[in-house]
């Protein structure tokens, strides 16, 4: 029994197309045939289907086994009508292959790339998930992964970071997402050379998405300003990534080793007076002017809070006017273990007392360094 020359064409077009060896289709089209064959009337209860490459020549032969499943007898027993069977036998099996080469070659191209940022656009767009056309493949945001607020719209050409890619019955799902501090750290990797080059590290970054993002920066190099070279002239580079967020405020602050100066930094805008730390406790108590309290403490303390996630301590905010000030104890803001994340493994935080970016339309970008523009 020949196979038809227009199934082998298909066979060898597909192989080159799609990359898979066509010794690999023809495998499973020949566990296939078996399956047709046994169904077929008088058929053996064991058989094996040999199918020759060059010319298509199909041969079915029928076995006998033993007890321990070893061939003992073996005999040519291709059907009369097998061509026809096989034919639609073959177009089954190229389309399951098709659809399985297409699955292994997404996976084996994005499982080792978890932690990447990837461009998008938009295809469809729920509550509870959105799905990014990535060209190759699709990808799939969960509500909980995208920013809070933020307007998809289908077409939108958005950029995510990979943070998961698992390969299951459906085929692989690569799961990304905007709401990710990681996204913020390579958003800003992609506008800082320095921080490709290892010249600039950044430490720590803390975050609540669609609000505001503090980030910890340090210089390797005692001749670059860390702050400086990720804000930019004129805030051109942080911008940019403020731009992504649509408008997201984002702080660069500049890593201190004592943990006193790096949190004073980390509060900024707001200007501290004093802090007082408690190893022990892990506490650490801030006096500011009365005008900058609220300020230190940010709106529902968020500012407070974000400095807390990005030292590691909790912060208590006082004023330093003798009297009790009402509303002082929200600036205490205990940070989560799992929040704080050191290293270029893990989520970073910061904040820059200087270099805050209002929204994404809005130029002014503050810098501690005399020069910059203040909030």
């Amino acid at each position: 029994m020949k196979m038809d020359q227009a199934v082998m064409d298909a066979l060898d077009l597909v192989a080159s197309e799609r990359g898979v060896a066509v010794e690999t289709i023809l495998d499973a089209l020949a566990n296939a045939l078996v399956s047709a064959y046994k169904r077929s009337p008088s058929a053996a209860e064991e058989a094996r289907v040999v199918i020759d490459p060059d010319s298509g020549d199909i041969v079915v032969y029928a076995q006998e086994l033993d007890e321990e499943g070893n061939v003992t007898d073996e005999w040519v027993d291709t059907p009369d009508d097998f061509g026809r069977i096989a034919a639609q036998t073959a177009k089954q099996v190229i389309s399951q292959r098709l659809r399985e080469a297409k699955r292994d070659q997404v996976f084996d191209v994005y499982q080792t790339r978890e932690g990447d940022l990837i461009t998008g656009i938009v295809q469809q767009v729920d509550h509870r998930y959105s799905i990014l056309d990535l060209g190759d493949a699709e990808a799939l945001m969960p509500g909980s992964e995208r920013i809070p607020y933020e307007r998809l719209e289908r077409g939108n050409r958005v950029k995510a970071i990979i943070i998961e890619v698992r390969n299951d019955a459906k085929g692989p799902q690569i799961i990304v997402s905007r709401s990710h501090p990681d996204f913020v750290r390579r958003m800003l990797e992609l506008e800082v050379p320095e921080l490709m080059d290892g010249t600039i590290e950044i430490v720590a970054i803390a975050r609540e998405p669609g609000h505001r993002t503090k980030i910890a920066v340090k210089s390797n190099d005692p001749k670059v300003d860390p702050k400086g070279a990720c804000v930019g002239a004129r805030g051109a580079r942080v911008r940019q990534v403020v731009n992504e967020l649509r408008g997201e405020k984002v702080d660069v602050v500049e890593w201190r080793e004592d943990i006193g100066q790096f949190i004073a930094e980390a509060l900024g805008p707001a200007k501290v007076q004093q802090v007082n730390i408690s190893e022990e406790d892990k506490i650490a108590t801030v006096i500011v002017a009365d005008h900058q309290l609220s300020l230190a403490i940010g709106k529902e303390g968020q500012n407070a809070r974000l400095a807390a996630r990005l030292s590691g301590y909790k912060v208590d905010i006082q004023s330093d006017q003798p009297a009790p000030v009402e509303g002082a104890e929200l600036a205490s803001a205990p940070a989560a273990s799992d929040d704080i994340v050191q290293g270029a493994s893990e989520d970073v935080a910061s904040s820059s007392s200087d270099d805050t970016i209002q929204s994404a339309s809005d130029d002014a970008v503050q810098a501690t360094t005399d020069g910059d523009a203040e909030e």
